[in-house]
C-alpha cells in the first residue's frame, strides 16, 4: 500500500501541478521533489503556499494535520481559512477568531519551521475559497472530507459538502486535494484530487 509521501512523488509528476501563480511546479520545473517525498525550492528560494479550510469539525481538523505533516515543508506558508456564514452570528463575535488562532498555534507547536496564518473571512464558502486562493496565490488546497452518509449513498447521492470538494478539485488551477480520515480499524487517509479518487493511503 502506497505511503502519503510515494503518492505525493507521483502528484509531484503529474501534467497541471503547477499553481496558478506558476510559483511551484513538479519534477523538471521551479521546483523538484526528493527522494524523501519533499519538495525543495531551487529558484530564488521561493516557498509555497497551502491553504486548509478549517471549522470546529473533526474532519477539518485531520486534513489541517495532515497538510501540514505531509505537504509543508521548511519556510512554507500554512494559510487555515474559515469561512463564516452570512447566515450565521459567530462572525461578529470571538469565537471564528479564537477558532483560527487556536489553530494556528496548535500547528506552529507541532511545526515551528512553517509559517502558520489565520484568516476568518464571513461570505458564501466556494465564492470565497476561490477568490483566496486566487488573492494569495495558493499553490496547494487541502480540504477535510466527511465520512460519506449510509443513507446517500444508498439512494447514489452526494452530501453538499461532498459537492464543494468535487468543485474544488475540478474548477480551481491549484492543486486541490480532499483528505478523509479512515477509521481507527482501517486507518489511513482516503485521499482525492484530480487524477485519483479515494485513494487509500497508510499514512
Amino acid at each position: 500500500m502506497p505511503t502519503s509521501d510515494s503518492f505525493l512523488r507521483q502528484l509531484s509528476s503529474k501534467e497541471g501541478w503547477e499553481s496558478a501563480s506558476r510559483r511551484w511546479v513538479g519534477v523538471g520545473g521551479r521546483e523538484s521533489c526528493d527522494t524523501a517525498g519533499d519538495w525543495k525550492h531551487v529558484e530564488n528560494g521561493m516557498k509555497k503556499r497551502v491553504m486548509v479550510v478549517v471549522d470546529q469539525s473533526s474532519h477539518t481538523k485531520h486534513a489541517m494535520m495532515w497538510a501540514l505533516s505531509h505537504v509543508t515543508n521548511r519556510g512554507d506558508i500554512l494559510t487555515l481559512l474559515h469561512i463564516a456564514s452570512h447566515s450565521s452570528h459567530t462572525f461578529s463575535s470571538s469565537s471564528s477568531h479564537y477558532l483560527a488562532t487556536s489553530l494556528a498555534s496548535l500547528c506552529k507547536a507541532c511545526k515551528p519551521e512553517v509559517e502558520v496564518e489565520a484568516l476568518v473571512i464571513q461570505g458564501p464558502i466556494m465564492s470565497t475559497v476561490m477568490s483566496q486562493v486566487k488573492k494569495l496565490e495558493v499553490s496547494v488546497l487541502v480540504l477535510g472530507q466527511k465520512q460519506p452518509s449510509p443513507l446517500l449513498n444508498c439512494l447514489c447521492l452526494k452530501s453538499s459538502s461532498e459537492d464543494f470538494v468535487e468543485k474544488c478539485i475540478q474548477d480551481l488551477e491549484c492543486l486541490t486535494i480532499g483528505v478523509r480520515k479512515q477509521s481507527k480499524t482501517v486507518g489511513g487517509y482516503l485521499i482525492s484530487t484530480r487524477w485519483h479518487k479515494n485513494f487509500w493511503l497508510l499514512a
